[in-house]
């Protein structure tokens, strides 16, 4: 991602002259096409189980909650495919939803590791959430997999149950401070942060891979809807883009208070902020926003997409085809006859497949043996589009 580009800006706001170059004529990079080795959720069509569930585990009401409905998509999509292929081992899929609160996510857990049915959950879809409950996860011996959840620290905790479905932040900090230098020309970068766990965690590597070119340093918090205060101070920096790190349900309102005070800067979010809600809630201040993911565009996965737009009547979201990945994994290994905690644990460990998002096999400390690349997308004329990959 190295093409050169002229300022892009908030909404209408004018270009500053010396912010870079124009990152709008690089060109987009291609969607990769759905691999033709990619495991299927519905196999063969002769698996037999009985009595036996998954579990989906996130937020589904809550804030950021079109977050968590993506990935609860995703996994319902893959077991409805297992279960119209398979007449003769229909998988329960449980809901549980967690609000994506970090105080609510213990007494849930504890009621999946309850229920013996579940042997296997996709979630927790947050860092925080994912941070309180996973000793529960790990002494009831229920295995996770998180297909969004992106702190780094969750993989050095010691839990046997916790595997990650995609690239960390310790790949897209550093991929974003590249994007925010390499292709968008920023010399001076202010760096906001609330104060989540994933929010905390990715400022964390993002200031560290950009160095001296943070001239500020900003802190908001969950909720926090007025940002007055913050605005000015980034406005007194003059920085060449800001660098969101937190979730939509806060960037919406920042993003729009930015705009109204004519603060002429490019706005970079990570996955947390990469979703149709944050277009809506910012309005005109959206324009031209970019986003860092490691999730990959599902453009080419035409069949996917298909199948998920005749189910939900609208478009696969952010982490929807990594949930349905997720699935995936669990929903073979039922197949292969792992129908009790145990084995299907020690199915994941030694899971070597491709998915439609990507290769999954895991190491000893639940990361992905091969790390993903990340992506780069940005809001034109209203939707979110992809943009570039940073390798």
């Amino acid at each position: 991602m190295a093409a050169t580009a002229a300022s892009l800006v908030l909404g209408a706001c004018a270009p500053r002259e010396d912010a870079g170059n124009n990152a709008a004529n690089q060109p987009q990079s291609d969607a990769p096409a759905e691999p033709e080795n990619a495991h299927k959720p519905e196999g063969d069509g002769n698996a037999k189980c009985s009595n036996v569930a998954i579990a989906y585990a996130g937020t589904i009401n809550g804030e950021n909650a079109a977050l968590g409905q993506n990935i609860l998509n995703g996994v319902k999509l893959a077991v409805k495919k297992h279960n119209d292929a398979n007449p003769d081992c229909q998988v329960e899929l449980k809901e549980y939803d967690t609000e994506g609160v970090p105080e609510r996510a213990p007494g849930i857990v504890t009621q999946m590791v309850n229920d013996e049915q579940i042997v296997g959950v996709v979630g927790l879809p947050f860092s925080g959430e994912s941070k309180a409950a996973g000793n529960i996860f790990d002494k009831g011996g229920l295995p996770q997999i998180s297909p969004s959840a992106t702190n780094p620290t969750l993989s050095q905790n010691g839990w046997k149950t916790f595997f990650r479905g995609l690239g960390n932040d310790n790949a897209q900090g550093p991929a974003a401070a590249k994007f925010l230098t390499d292709n968008l020309g920023a010399e001076k970068v202010c760096v906001v942060q609330d104060d989540s766990e994933y929010g905390i965690g990715l400022a964390s590597e993002v200031k560290k891979a950009l160095g001296d070119k943070v001239v500020c340093d900003e802190k908001v918090k969950t909720k926090q809807k007025e940002f007055s205060a913050v605005v000015q101070n980034i406005k007194a920096a003059q920085p060449d883009a800001v660098y969101y790190s937190g979730y939509y349900q806060e960037a919406a309102p920042f993003a729009q208070q930015l705009y109204d005070a004519g603060v002429e800067t490019q706005l970079v979010g990570p996955d947390g902020v990469k979703d149709d809600e944050y277009v809506k809630g910012a309005g005109d201040a959206a324009a031209e926003t970019f986003f860092t993911c490691p999730c990959v565009p599902g453009e080419g996965f035409t069949k996917f997409a298909g199948e998920y737009r005749k189910m939900f009547d609208k478009d696969p979201g952010t982490y929807s085809v990594e949930g349905y990945d997720a699935a995936t994994v669990l929903l073979t290994g039922i197949d292969a006859g792992n129908t009790d905690r145990k084995k299907m644990l020690e199915w994941i460990k030694n899971y070597d497949a491709q998915g439609l998002s990507n290769k999954l096999g895991w190491d000893e400390n639940g990361e992905l043996a091969e790390t993903p690349t990340v992506w780069t997308y940005k809001v034109e004329n209203g939707k979110i589009v992809r943009n570039v990959e940073i390798k």
